[in-house]
Protein backbone atom coordinates (compact mmCIF):
# COMPACT_ATOMS: atom_id res chain seq x y z
CA UNK A 1 0.00 0.00 0.00
CA UNK A 2 3.16 2.54 0.27
CA UNK A 3 3.44 4.66 -3.07
CA UNK A 4 6.68 5.23 -4.68
CA UNK A 5 5.27 8.71 -6.30
CA UNK A 6 7.82 11.77 -6.83
CA UNK A 7 9.30 12.99 -4.03
CA UNK A 8 7.38 16.00 -2.99
CA UNK A 9 8.75 19.55 -2.13
CA UNK A 10 9.33 20.42 1.68
CA UNK A 11 6.09 22.83 1.13
CA UNK A 12 4.28 19.73 0.12
CA UNK A 13 5.42 17.14 2.52
CA UNK A 14 5.89 19.28 5.55
CA UNK A 15 3.49 22.59 5.67
CA UNK A 16 0.85 21.83 3.14
CA UNK A 17 0.70 17.92 3.52
CA UNK A 18 -2.45 15.68 3.17
CA UNK A 19 -0.69 13.14 4.71
CA UNK A 20 -2.97 12.16 7.99
CA UNK A 21 0.51 11.71 10.45
CA UNK A 22 2.21 15.10 9.11
CA UNK A 23 -1.38 16.78 9.87
CA UNK A 24 -1.39 15.24 13.34
CA UNK A 25 2.12 16.53 14.36
CA UNK A 26 1.30 19.76 13.04
CA UNK A 27 -1.63 19.69 15.36
CA UNK A 28 0.77 18.16 18.18
CA UNK A 29 3.17 20.90 18.05
CA UNK A 30 0.73 24.04 17.30
CA UNK A 31 -1.50 22.68 20.34
CA UNK A 32 1.73 22.69 22.69
CA UNK A 33 2.72 25.77 21.52
CA UNK A 34 -0.45 27.14 22.78
CA UNK A 35 -1.18 25.48 25.72
CA UNK A 36 2.44 26.94 26.88
CA UNK A 37 1.15 29.75 26.09
CA UNK A 38 -2.03 29.33 28.36
CA UNK A 39 -0.45 28.19 31.01
CA UNK A 40 1.66 31.46 30.77
CA UNK A 41 -1.04 33.73 30.78
CA UNK A 42 -2.30 31.60 34.58
CA UNK A 43 1.06 32.25 35.85
CA UNK A 44 1.08 35.91 35.76
CA UNK A 45 -2.46 35.65 37.08
CA UNK A 46 -0.99 33.50 40.11
CA UNK A 47 1.04 36.24 40.91
CA UNK A 48 -1.59 38.89 41.34
CA UNK A 49 -3.66 36.34 43.19
CA UNK A 50 -0.35 36.13 45.52
CA UNK A 51 0.35 39.32 46.11
CA UNK A 52 -2.60 41.70 44.34
CA UNK A 53 -0.74 45.18 42.90
CA UNK A 54 2.80 44.06 43.06
CA UNK A 55 5.03 44.36 40.28
CA UNK A 56 5.32 40.71 38.48
CA UNK A 57 9.11 39.39 38.69
CA UNK A 58 10.72 38.40 35.47
CA UNK A 59 8.33 39.56 33.03
CA UNK A 60 6.97 42.55 34.38
CA UNK A 61 8.46 44.71 31.92
CA UNK A 62 6.32 42.82 29.30
CA UNK A 63 2.99 43.24 31.63
CA UNK A 64 3.62 47.05 31.87
CA UNK A 65 4.73 47.13 27.68
CA UNK A 66 1.25 44.98 26.93
CA UNK A 67 -0.70 46.90 30.22
CA UNK A 68 0.17 50.27 28.51
CA UNK A 69 -0.49 49.07 24.46
CA UNK A 70 -4.01 48.38 25.92
CA UNK A 71 -4.41 51.57 27.56
CA UNK A 72 -4.65 49.84 31.15
CA UNK A 73 -2.57 51.48 33.93
CA UNK A 74 0.41 49.73 35.34
CA UNK A 75 3.60 49.62 37.11
CA UNK A 76 4.58 46.17 36.62
CA UNK A 77 2.07 44.67 38.37
CA UNK A 78 -1.14 42.90 36.49
CA UNK A 79 -4.40 45.60 36.53
CA UNK A 80 -7.73 44.40 36.67
CA UNK A 81 -8.42 44.91 33.65
CA UNK A 82 -6.04 42.84 32.09
CA UNK A 83 -6.30 40.01 34.34
CA UNK A 84 -9.56 39.71 33.11
CA UNK A 85 -8.33 39.50 30.02
CA UNK A 86 -5.62 36.87 31.04
CA UNK A 87 -8.36 34.49 32.91
CA UNK A 88 -10.56 34.93 29.27
CA UNK A 89 -7.91 33.94 27.07
CA UNK A 90 -6.29 31.32 29.37
CA UNK A 91 -9.56 29.03 29.60
CA UNK A 92 -9.93 30.45 25.54
CA UNK A 93 -6.31 29.06 24.56
CA UNK A 94 -6.36 25.89 27.02
CA UNK A 95 -9.49 24.51 25.75
CA UNK A 96 -9.97 25.34 22.45
CA UNK A 97 -6.71 25.68 20.96
CA UNK A 98 -4.27 23.73 23.44
CA UNK A 99 -6.17 20.22 24.50
CA UNK A 100 -9.20 19.34 21.57
CA UNK A 101 -6.17 20.34 18.96
CA UNK A 102 -3.95 17.72 20.57
CA UNK A 103 -6.63 15.07 22.06
CA UNK A 104 -8.19 14.87 18.88
CA UNK A 105 -6.36 17.12 15.77
CA UNK A 106 -3.41 15.34 16.37
CA UNK A 107 -3.63 11.98 18.29
CA UNK A 108 -7.03 11.30 16.39
CA UNK A 109 -5.42 12.15 13.20
CA UNK A 110 -2.00 10.55 13.45
CA UNK A 111 -3.60 7.38 15.07
CA UNK A 112 -6.88 6.44 14.17
CA UNK A 113 -6.19 5.09 10.25
CA UNK A 114 -3.08 3.92 12.06
CA UNK A 115 -5.15 1.32 14.32
CA UNK A 116 -7.68 0.66 12.06
CA UNK A 117 -5.45 -0.13 9.25
CA UNK A 118 -6.78 2.33 6.70
CA UNK A 119 -4.07 4.04 4.25
CA UNK A 120 -4.88 7.52 5.45
CA UNK A 121 -7.58 9.95 6.37
CA UNK A 122 -11.24 9.47 4.42
CA UNK A 123 -10.31 12.94 2.84
CA UNK A 124 -7.36 14.32 2.86
CA UNK A 125 -7.67 17.71 2.11
CA UNK A 126 -9.92 18.59 4.06
CA UNK A 127 -7.98 17.21 6.64
CA UNK A 128 -5.19 19.58 5.64
CA UNK A 129 -8.13 22.66 5.63
CA UNK A 130 -9.03 21.62 9.02
CA UNK A 131 -5.42 22.40 10.40
CA UNK A 132 -4.91 25.60 8.78
CA UNK A 133 -8.04 26.78 9.58
CA UNK A 134 -7.30 26.20 12.88
CA UNK A 135 -4.04 28.11 12.88
CA UNK A 136 -6.04 31.04 11.00
CA UNK A 137 -7.68 31.32 14.49
CA UNK A 138 -5.28 30.74 16.59
CA UNK A 139 -3.71 33.75 14.70
CA UNK A 140 -6.76 35.65 15.33
CA UNK A 141 -6.50 35.34 18.91
CA UNK A 142 -3.40 35.93 19.48
CA UNK A 143 -3.48 38.91 17.53
CA UNK A 144 -6.43 40.40 19.48
CA UNK A 145 -3.96 40.87 22.61
CA UNK A 146 -2.38 43.83 20.54
CA UNK A 147 -5.95 45.77 20.21
CA UNK A 148 -6.49 48.81 22.10
CA UNK A 149 -8.64 47.63 25.19
CA UNK A 150 -6.91 44.55 24.75
CA UNK A 151 -7.95 40.76 24.26
CA UNK A 152 -11.65 39.53 24.95
CA UNK A 153 -12.33 39.94 28.56
CA UNK A 154 -15.66 38.90 29.48
CA UNK A 155 -14.79 35.40 30.54
CA UNK A 156 -14.21 32.10 28.65
CA UNK A 157 -18.06 32.03 28.30
CA UNK A 158 -18.49 35.55 26.92
CA UNK A 159 -21.95 36.10 28.17
CA UNK A 160 -23.63 38.80 27.07
CA UNK A 161 -24.80 41.93 27.73
CA UNK A 162 -21.36 42.20 28.77
CA UNK A 163 -19.74 40.40 26.18
CA UNK A 164 -21.69 42.75 23.40
CA UNK A 165 -20.50 45.93 24.71
CA UNK A 166 -17.09 44.63 25.41
CA UNK A 167 -14.04 46.58 23.62
CA UNK A 168 -12.95 45.36 19.85
CA UNK A 169 -10.99 42.08 20.87
CA UNK A 170 -14.41 40.64 21.97
CA UNK A 171 -15.17 40.65 17.83
CA UNK A 172 -11.69 38.76 17.12
CA UNK A 173 -12.63 36.23 19.75
CA UNK A 174 -15.73 35.97 18.08
CA UNK A 175 -14.38 35.69 14.32
CA UNK A 176 -11.49 33.55 16.14
CA UNK A 177 -14.01 30.94 17.39
CA UNK A 178 -15.77 30.55 14.21
CA UNK A 179 -12.68 29.27 12.21
CA UNK A 180 -12.06 27.20 15.34
CA UNK A 181 -14.96 25.73 15.26
CA UNK A 182 -15.36 24.80 11.42
CA UNK A 183 -12.05 23.14 12.26
CA UNK A 184 -13.40 21.01 14.75
CA UNK A 185 -16.15 20.30 12.37
CA UNK A 186 -14.03 19.45 9.26
CA UNK A 187 -12.07 17.54 11.91
CA UNK A 188 -14.58 15.00 12.89
CA UNK A 189 -16.32 14.69 10.16
CA UNK A 190 -13.55 13.22 8.48
CA UNK A 191 -12.70 10.66 11.83
CA UNK A 192 -16.47 9.42 11.51
CA UNK A 193 -16.30 8.45 7.93
CA UNK A 194 -12.71 7.26 8.15
CA UNK A 195 -13.86 4.68 11.05
CA UNK A 196 -16.49 3.99 9.36
CA UNK A 197 -15.54 3.37 5.72
CA UNK A 198 -11.92 2.57 5.42
CA UNK A 199 -11.30 -0.25 8.52
CA UNK A 200 -9.06 -2.76 7.50
CA UNK A 201 -10.78 -6.24 6.53
CA UNK A 202 -11.52 -8.42 9.34
CA UNK A 203 -11.71 -4.86 11.73
CA UNK A 204 -15.23 -4.89 13.10
CA UNK A 205 -16.94 -2.96 15.69
CA UNK A 206 -16.16 -4.82 18.42
CA UNK A 207 -12.22 -5.23 17.48
CA UNK A 208 -12.01 -1.85 17.19
CA UNK A 209 -9.31 -0.21 20.09
CA UNK A 210 -11.47 1.75 22.66
CA UNK A 211 -9.00 4.42 21.24
CA UNK A 212 -11.02 4.20 18.09
CA UNK A 213 -14.06 4.17 19.86
CA UNK A 214 -13.43 7.47 21.92
CA UNK A 215 -12.86 9.00 19.13
CA UNK A 216 -15.68 8.45 17.44
CA UNK A 217 -18.02 9.43 19.84
CA UNK A 218 -16.09 12.39 20.65
CA UNK A 219 -16.52 13.55 16.84
CA UNK A 220 -19.94 13.09 16.80
CA UNK A 221 -20.13 14.89 19.94
CA UNK A 222 -18.06 17.92 18.18
CA UNK A 223 -20.40 17.39 14.84
CA UNK A 224 -23.89 17.61 16.93
CA UNK A 225 -22.58 20.20 19.52
CA UNK A 226 -20.18 22.87 17.90
CA UNK A 227 -22.95 24.39 15.09
CA UNK A 228 -25.39 25.85 17.66
CA UNK A 229 -22.36 27.84 19.35
CA UNK A 230 -20.91 28.60 15.84
CA UNK A 231 -24.59 30.34 15.35
CA UNK A 232 -24.35 31.58 18.45
CA UNK A 233 -21.26 33.07 17.89
CA UNK A 234 -22.57 34.80 14.24
CA UNK A 235 -25.47 36.12 16.08
CA UNK A 236 -23.68 37.64 18.72
CA UNK A 237 -20.38 38.97 16.30
CA UNK A 238 -23.84 40.67 14.19
CA UNK A 239 -24.84 42.27 17.50
CA UNK A 240 -21.52 44.07 17.98
CA UNK A 241 -20.84 44.98 14.18
CA UNK A 242 -24.27 45.03 12.92
CA UNK A 243 -26.52 46.72 15.20
CA UNK A 244 -28.56 43.46 16.00
CA UNK A 245 -30.22 42.51 19.19
CA UNK A 246 -29.97 38.52 19.79
CA UNK A 247 -28.81 38.67 23.36
CA UNK A 248 -29.65 42.40 24.10
CA UNK A 249 -32.61 43.07 26.06
CA UNK A 250 -34.88 46.55 25.89
CA UNK A 251 -33.92 49.18 28.07
CA UNK A 252 -30.37 48.09 29.09
CA UNK A 253 -28.25 51.57 30.76
CA UNK A 254 -24.56 52.06 29.81
CA UNK A 255 -22.74 54.49 31.91
CA UNK A 256 -26.11 55.94 32.63
CA UNK A 257 -27.14 56.02 29.35
CA UNK A 258 -29.86 53.84 27.76
CA UNK A 259 -28.17 51.79 24.79
CA UNK A 260 -29.82 52.60 21.50
CA UNK A 261 -30.34 49.31 20.10
CA UNK A 262 -33.81 47.59 19.26
CA UNK A 263 -33.81 45.45 22.10
CA UNK A 264 -35.68 42.29 22.85
CA UNK A 265 -32.99 39.86 22.51
CA UNK A 266 -31.85 37.55 25.16
CA UNK A 267 -29.16 37.06 27.38
CA UNK A 268 -30.36 33.27 28.32
CA UNK A 269 -30.64 32.47 24.77
CA UNK A 270 -26.58 33.01 25.00
CA UNK A 271 -25.76 30.88 27.65
CA UNK A 272 -28.00 27.93 26.28
CA UNK A 273 -26.66 27.89 22.75
CA UNK A 274 -23.19 27.87 24.83
CA UNK A 275 -23.46 25.50 27.22
CA UNK A 276 -25.44 22.85 24.74
CA UNK A 277 -21.96 23.06 23.40
CA UNK A 278 -19.91 23.49 26.16
CA UNK A 279 -20.86 20.46 28.11
CA UNK A 280 -20.65 17.66 25.50
CA UNK A 281 -17.36 19.92 25.16
CA UNK A 282 -15.82 18.46 28.57
CA UNK A 283 -16.32 14.56 27.31
CA UNK A 284 -14.45 15.76 23.93
CA UNK A 285 -11.68 16.75 26.56
CA UNK A 286 -12.15 13.40 28.58
CA UNK A 287 -13.22 10.86 26.44
CA UNK A 288 -10.15 10.43 23.99
CA UNK A 289 -7.93 10.59 27.00
CA UNK A 290 -10.08 7.49 28.53
CA UNK A 291 -9.01 6.02 24.80
CA UNK A 292 -5.68 6.61 25.49
CA UNK A 293 -5.47 5.33 28.79
CA UNK A 294 -6.95 2.25 28.15
CA UNK A 295 -4.19 1.42 25.44
CA UNK A 296 -2.01 2.14 28.06
CA UNK A 297 -3.61 0.28 30.82
CA UNK A 298 -4.00 -3.04 28.79
CA UNK A 299 -0.12 -2.49 28.02
CA UNK A 300 1.05 -1.93 30.69
CA UNK A 301 -0.79 -4.40 32.93
CA UNK A 302 -0.50 -7.49 30.41
CA UNK A 303 -3.90 -8.84 30.45
CA UNK A 304 -7.28 -7.45 28.03
CA UNK A 305 -8.78 -4.28 29.54
CA UNK A 306 -11.62 -5.48 31.80
CA UNK A 307 -15.37 -5.08 30.65
CA UNK A 308 -14.59 -3.73 26.86
CA UNK A 309 -17.67 -4.02 26.15
CA UNK A 310 -19.26 -2.50 28.93
CA UNK A 311 -16.45 0.32 27.99
CA UNK A 312 -17.97 0.52 24.46
CA UNK A 313 -21.64 0.84 25.72
CA UNK A 314 -20.34 3.33 28.44
CA UNK A 315 -18.78 5.65 26.25
CA UNK A 316 -21.65 5.59 23.76
CA UNK A 317 -23.94 6.11 26.25
CA UNK A 318 -22.20 9.05 27.78
CA UNK A 319 -22.10 10.98 24.50
CA UNK A 320 -25.61 10.78 24.18
CA UNK A 321 -26.77 11.87 27.60
CA UNK A 322 -23.79 14.94 27.45
CA UNK A 323 -26.83 17.04 25.42
CA UNK A 324 -29.21 16.31 28.30
CA UNK A 325 -27.22 17.93 31.09
CA UNK A 326 -26.02 21.60 29.63
CA UNK A 327 -28.38 23.40 31.97
CA UNK A 328 -27.06 22.45 35.48
CA UNK A 329 -24.53 25.11 34.15
CA UNK A 330 -27.61 27.17 34.69
CA UNK A 331 -29.50 27.07 38.01
CA UNK A 332 -29.51 30.61 38.97
CA UNK A 333 -30.74 31.49 35.86
CA UNK A 334 -34.39 31.49 37.61
CA UNK A 335 -35.27 28.12 35.26
CA UNK A 336 -37.94 26.99 37.68
CA UNK A 337 -38.13 23.66 39.90
CA UNK A 338 -39.54 21.49 37.23
CA UNK A 339 -36.49 22.05 34.97
CA UNK A 340 -34.48 21.84 37.62
CA UNK A 341 -35.69 18.71 38.50
CA UNK A 342 -35.09 17.41 34.99
CA UNK A 343 -31.51 18.41 35.30
CA UNK A 344 -30.70 17.11 38.50
CA UNK A 345 -31.80 13.65 37.35
CA UNK A 346 -29.70 13.55 34.17
CA UNK A 347 -26.84 15.18 35.80
CA UNK A 348 -27.06 11.64 38.17
CA UNK A 349 -27.67 9.75 35.38
CA UNK A 350 -24.22 10.66 33.59
CA UNK A 351 -22.10 10.09 36.50
CA UNK A 352 -23.09 6.36 36.04
CA UNK A 353 -21.07 5.63 32.61
CA UNK A 354 -18.35 7.80 33.88
CA UNK A 355 -18.10 5.68 37.31
CA UNK A 356 -18.43 2.54 34.80
CA UNK A 357 -15.40 3.59 32.71
CA UNK A 358 -12.99 4.51 35.57
CA UNK A 359 -14.00 0.92 37.36
CA UNK A 360 -12.93 -0.96 34.33
CA UNK A 361 -9.63 0.57 34.23
CA UNK A 362 -9.32 0.10 38.34
CA UNK A 363 -10.50 -3.95 37.72
CA UNK A 364 -7.91 -4.20 34.78
CA UNK A 365 -5.36 -3.80 37.38
CA UNK A 366 -6.66 -6.68 39.48
CA UNK A 367 -4.25 -9.23 38.67
CA UNK A 368 -1.99 -7.67 36.06
CA UNK A 369 1.62 -7.88 35.57
CA UNK A 370 1.52 -4.37 35.67
CA UNK A 371 4.45 -2.20 34.36
CA UNK A 372 5.31 0.62 35.98
CA UNK A 373 6.61 2.43 32.76
CA UNK A 374 6.38 6.69 32.31
CA UNK A 375 2.86 6.27 30.36
CA UNK A 376 1.42 3.86 33.19
CA UNK A 377 2.34 6.56 35.76
CA UNK A 378 0.77 8.76 33.82
CA UNK A 379 -2.55 6.97 33.52
CA UNK A 380 -2.31 5.69 37.34
CA UNK A 381 -2.33 9.37 38.46
CA UNK A 382 -5.01 9.93 35.76
CA UNK A 383 -7.30 7.96 38.12
CA UNK A 384 -7.78 9.30 41.54
CA UNK A 385 -8.01 12.83 40.04
CA UNK A 386 -10.01 12.34 37.37
CA UNK A 387 -12.68 10.46 40.72
CA UNK A 388 -11.95 13.66 42.65
CA UNK A 389 -13.08 16.47 40.10
CA UNK A 390 -16.23 13.73 39.35
CA UNK A 391 -17.15 13.46 42.84
CA UNK A 392 -16.59 17.25 43.30
CA UNK A 393 -18.83 17.97 40.47
CA UNK A 394 -21.83 16.12 42.06
CA UNK A 395 -22.74 18.89 44.68
CA UNK A 396 -22.65 21.43 41.56
CA UNK A 397 -25.48 19.06 39.71
CA UNK A 398 -27.95 19.45 42.62
CA UNK A 399 -29.87 22.75 42.50
CA UNK A 400 -29.64 23.38 46.49
CA UNK A 401 -25.92 23.10 46.79
CA UNK A 402 -24.71 25.01 43.39
CA UNK A 403 -26.93 28.11 45.27
CA UNK A 404 -24.05 28.45 47.98
CA UNK A 405 -21.03 26.51 45.22
CA UNK A 406 -22.14 28.72 41.71
CA UNK A 407 -19.07 31.03 40.94
CA UNK A 408 -16.63 30.00 43.86
CA UNK A 409 -13.56 29.08 43.34
CA UNK A 410 -15.10 25.12 44.13
CA UNK A 411 -16.10 25.59 40.16
CA UNK A 412 -12.65 26.19 38.83
CA UNK A 413 -11.54 23.74 41.62
CA UNK A 414 -13.75 21.08 40.39
CA UNK A 415 -13.70 21.44 36.83
CA UNK A 416 -9.80 21.53 36.43
CA UNK A 417 -9.93 18.63 38.27
CA UNK A 418 -11.79 17.09 35.21
CA UNK A 419 -9.64 18.48 32.50
CA UNK A 420 -6.27 19.44 33.91
CA UNK A 421 -5.27 15.70 34.82
CA UNK A 422 -8.33 14.34 33.05
CA UNK A 423 -7.05 15.66 29.77
CA UNK A 424 -3.43 16.26 30.48
CA UNK A 425 -2.35 13.58 32.15
CA UNK A 426 -3.68 11.32 29.65
CA UNK A 427 -2.07 13.81 26.67
CA UNK A 428 1.55 13.22 28.76
CA UNK A 429 0.57 9.50 28.99
CA UNK A 430 0.00 9.32 25.17
CA UNK A 431 3.06 11.24 23.75
CA UNK A 432 5.50 8.61 25.89
CA UNK A 433 3.73 5.68 24.74
CA UNK A 434 3.53 6.76 21.36
CA UNK A 435 6.69 8.60 20.86
CA UNK A 436 8.41 5.70 19.85
CA UNK A 437 6.03 5.20 16.77
CA UNK A 438 6.16 8.08 15.87
CA UNK A 439 9.82 8.84 15.38
CA UNK A 440 11.63 5.69 16.16
CA UNK A 441 12.91 6.51 19.65
CA UNK A 442 11.98 5.90 23.12
CA UNK A 443 11.97 8.70 25.75
CA UNK A 444 14.36 8.46 29.02
CA UNK A 445 12.15 6.94 31.38
CA UNK A 446 14.06 8.40 34.43
CA UNK A 447 13.63 11.84 33.12
CA UNK A 448 10.20 10.60 32.16
CA UNK A 449 9.39 9.54 35.57
CA UNK A 450 10.69 12.92 37.43
CA UNK A 451 8.34 14.30 35.20
CA UNK A 452 5.54 12.16 36.52
CA UNK A 453 6.18 12.94 39.97
CA UNK A 454 5.91 16.57 40.34
CA UNK A 455 3.81 16.91 38.10
CA UNK A 456 1.14 14.79 39.96
CA UNK A 457 2.46 16.84 43.39
CA UNK A 458 2.26 20.06 42.03
CA UNK A 459 -1.36 20.09 40.16
CA UNK A 460 -3.09 18.43 43.37
CA UNK A 461 -1.02 21.64 44.92
CA UNK A 462 -3.28 24.20 42.56
CA UNK A 463 -6.65 22.49 42.96
CA UNK A 464 -6.82 21.04 45.66
CA UNK A 465 -7.11 24.51 47.81
CA UNK A 466 -9.42 25.76 45.39
CA UNK A 467 -12.05 23.64 46.55
CA UNK A 468 -11.04 24.30 50.01
CA UNK A 469 -11.80 28.40 49.57
CA UNK A 470 -14.91 27.45 47.13
CA UNK A 471 -16.32 25.78 50.05
CA UNK A 472 -15.71 29.16 51.87
CA UNK A 473 -17.40 30.81 49.62
CA UNK A 474 -14.39 32.74 48.17
CA UNK A 475 -15.65 34.12 44.67
CA UNK A 476 -13.73 33.27 41.37
CA UNK A 477 -12.43 36.06 38.59
CA UNK A 478 -11.49 38.16 41.63
CA UNK A 479 -8.82 40.03 40.49
CA UNK A 480 -7.20 40.00 44.07
CA UNK A 481 -8.46 36.69 45.29
CA UNK A 482 -10.66 37.60 47.81
CA UNK A 483 -8.62 40.00 49.45
CA UNK A 484 -10.67 42.74 49.59
CA UNK A 485 -13.59 40.48 50.72
CA UNK A 486 -13.73 40.34 54.70
CA UNK A 487 -14.93 36.31 54.84
CA UNK A 488 -11.59 35.63 52.55
CA UNK A 489 -9.45 36.84 54.85
CA UNK A 490 -8.55 33.72 56.64
CA UNK A 491 -8.53 31.66 53.32
CA UNK A 492 -6.19 34.25 51.56
CA UNK A 493 -2.81 31.90 51.94
CA UNK A 494 -4.32 29.57 50.04
CA UNK A 495 -3.66 31.81 47.44
CA UNK A 496 0.18 31.84 47.92
CA UNK A 497 0.01 27.79 48.04
CA UNK A 498 -1.28 27.83 44.64
CA UNK A 499 1.05 30.11 42.86
CA UNK A 500 3.68 28.40 44.10
CA UNK A 501 2.31 25.20 43.10
CA UNK A 502 1.94 26.70 39.61
CA UNK A 503 4.95 28.26 39.22
CA UNK A 504 6.87 24.59 40.39
CA UNK A 505 4.69 22.96 38.20
CA UNK A 506 5.92 24.94 35.63
CA UNK A 507 9.61 24.15 36.60
CA UNK A 508 8.42 20.19 36.51
CA UNK A 509 7.97 20.55 33.05
CA UNK A 510 11.75 21.20 31.93
CA UNK A 511 12.49 17.11 32.20
CA UNK A 512 9.77 16.99 29.49
CA UNK A 513 11.05 19.34 27.32
CA UNK A 514 14.19 18.24 27.78
CA UNK A 515 13.21 14.66 27.08
CA UNK A 516 11.96 15.49 23.88
CA UNK A 517 15.07 17.77 22.37
CA UNK A 518 17.33 15.52 23.81
CA UNK A 519 15.47 12.50 22.01
CA UNK A 520 14.89 14.21 19.09
CA UNK A 521 18.11 15.20 17.99
CA UNK A 522 19.33 12.09 19.36
CA UNK A 523 20.55 9.19 16.61
CA UNK A 524 17.88 6.87 15.41
CA UNK A 525 18.94 3.21 15.34
CA UNK A 526 19.50 1.95 12.00
CA UNK A 527 16.93 -0.13 12.59
CA UNK A 528 14.36 0.51 15.42
CA UNK A 529 11.91 -2.16 16.89
CA UNK A 530 8.29 -1.11 15.46
CA UNK A 531 7.04 -2.50 18.90
CA UNK A 532 9.07 -1.58 21.74
CA UNK A 533 6.35 -1.92 24.08
CA UNK A 534 4.79 -5.37 23.13
CA UNK A 535 1.59 -4.50 21.71
CA UNK A 536 -0.79 -6.00 20.32
CA UNK A 537 -3.03 -3.10 17.79
CA UNK A 538 -2.36 -2.66 14.35
CA UNK A 539 -0.06 0.29 14.69
CA UNK A 540 2.44 -0.94 16.87
CA UNK A 541 2.49 -4.64 14.79
CA UNK A 542 2.22 -3.68 10.92
CA UNK A 543 3.83 -0.43 10.45
CA UNK A 544 7.63 0.59 10.46
CA UNK A 545 8.42 3.38 13.23
CA UNK A 546 7.71 6.12 11.74
CA UNK A 547 5.36 4.27 9.33
CA UNK A 548 5.97 4.95 5.92
CA UNK A 549 4.82 7.59 4.02
CA UNK A 550 1.79 8.18 2.27
CA UNK A 551 -0.15 4.80 2.22
CA UNK A 552 1.10 4.05 6.06
CA UNK A 553 1.74 -0.06 5.16
CA UNK A 554 3.61 -2.42 2.70
CA UNK A 555 0.57 -4.39 2.52
CA UNK A 556 -3.17 -4.16 3.99
CA UNK A 557 -3.02 -5.60 6.80
CA UNK A 558 -6.48 -8.20 7.69
CA UNK A 559 -7.70 -8.09 11.56
CA UNK A 560 -8.35 -11.55 12.93
CA UNK A 561 -8.65 -10.86 16.69
CA UNK A 562 -9.87 -8.20 19.38
CA UNK A 563 -7.42 -5.44 20.39
CA UNK A 564 -6.22 -6.68 24.03
CA UNK A 565 -5.56 -9.72 23.46
CA UNK A 566 -2.32 -10.26 26.30
CA UNK A 567 -1.22 -13.44 28.13
CA UNK A 568 -3.26 -15.79 25.72
CA UNK A 569 -2.78 -19.07 27.65
CA UNK A 570 -0.74 -21.29 25.65
CA UNK A 571 0.53 -18.40 23.22
CA UNK A 572 4.22 -18.24 23.34
CA UNK A 573 4.27 -14.74 23.92
CA UNK A 574 2.25 -12.52 26.07
CA UNK A 575 0.65 -10.69 23.34
CA UNK A 576 -1.12 -11.79 20.51
CA UNK A 577 -1.25 -9.21 17.78
CA UNK A 578 -4.67 -8.60 16.03
CA UNK A 579 -3.18 -9.35 12.45
CA UNK A 580 -2.25 -13.16 13.66
CA UNK A 581 -3.70 -15.53 12.31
Amino acid sequence: MSDSHHEESFWRKYIFSTDHKIIGLQYGITALIFLFFGFSLMMVMRWQLAYPDTAVPIVGGLVKWLADLNGFASDGNLPADLYNVFGAMHGTIMIFLGVVPIIVGAFGNYLVPLQIGAPDMAFPKLNMASYWVYFVGGVIMLISFFLPGGAANSGWTSYPPLSDIATTGQTYWLIGMVFLITSSLLGSMNIIVTIVQLRAEGMTWMRLPFFVWSQLVTSFLLVLAFPPLEAAGIFQLMDRVFGTSFFLPSGLVIGGEALKVSGGGSPLLWQHLFWFLAHPEVYVLILPGMGILAEVIANNTRKPIWGYKSLVYSATFLGFMSFLVWAHHMFLTGMGQGMSVFFQTTTMIISVPSVIILTCFMLSLWGGSIRFTTPMLFALGWMPMFGIGGLTGLPLGLSTPDIHLHDTYYVIGHFHYVVAPGTIFAIFAGIYYWFPKMTGKMLNETLGKIHFYFSFIFMNGIFWPMLIQGLAGVSRRLSDGGASYAHAQEFLHWNVVMSYSAWLLAIAQIPFIYNLIKTLLADKDSNPDPNPWNATTVEWTDTTSPPLGHGNFEKAPVVHRGPYEYSVPGESTDFTPQTQN
